[in-house]
């Protein structure tokens, strides 16, 4: 589908230089001299390759229509994570390149997850919002620090580091967004 150029947005598939990118960040310029354009950062879907771009309103570029189709997370072998189709029960196997390294480390067993397909080949994975997990270690809290916000960095069960509020302990179960890796809440249940 043909879309101007300066309605780009992050997270958009374009087929550019035929090849496909993932636009990752943009930004809007209008110069004193001459007409507006987008400045967008660009990586390649199926490689390393970051690329940077103008794009201005008079151009057309390929967005990519994707097909999503629901997962759900089996088990990881090494770099490898093996994930079913909820519909017809085929298992794929991805590698962590195209998951992602920071993404990983939230996969938890049974997770349903979306996986991004662009003709029958997977190029990747949407997590949910948030995932529940279990603080293993916390720093006690400091007296004195109650004035303002304070935050304290805490372990989950998965390894991570998080920075938490003063009342959560070691063994209380957290929500976490997937996306910055950041405290939520307390989980309700």
């Amino acid at each position: 589908m043909k879309i101007n150029g300066n309605a780009i947005r992050p997270g958009m598939i374009i087929d550019h230089q035929g090849r496909l990118w993932r636009a990752v960040r943009i930004q809007h310029t209008q110069p004193g001299k001459g007409g507006a354009y987008l400045q967008v950062e660009l990586r390649e879907v199926r490689g390393k390759t970051k690329l940077n771009e103008r794009f201005r309103s008079s151009e057309t570029v390929e967005r990519v229509r994707l097909d999503q189709k629901p997962f759900q997370y089996l088990y990881g072998d090494g770099d490898t994570f093996t994930f079913m189709d909820t519909e017809t029960y085929e298992q794929i196997t991805i590698g962590v390149e195209l998951i992602g390294e920071d993404q990983v480390a939230m996969l938890q067993e049974n997770m349903d997850i979306t996986i991004e397909l662009h003709e029958e080949t997977p190029i990747g994975v949407r997590l949910p919002d948030t995932v529940i997990l279990e603080v293993v270690e916390a720093d006690a809290v400091v007296k004195g620090q109650t004035a303002s916000s304070s935050y304290k960095p805490a372990v989950l069960a998965n390894g991570m580091k998080v920075m938490v509020p003063p009342h959560i302990e070691a063994g209380t179960r957290v929500v976490i967004n997937t996306a910055d890796r950041s405290y939520v809440e307390r989980a309700k249940n």
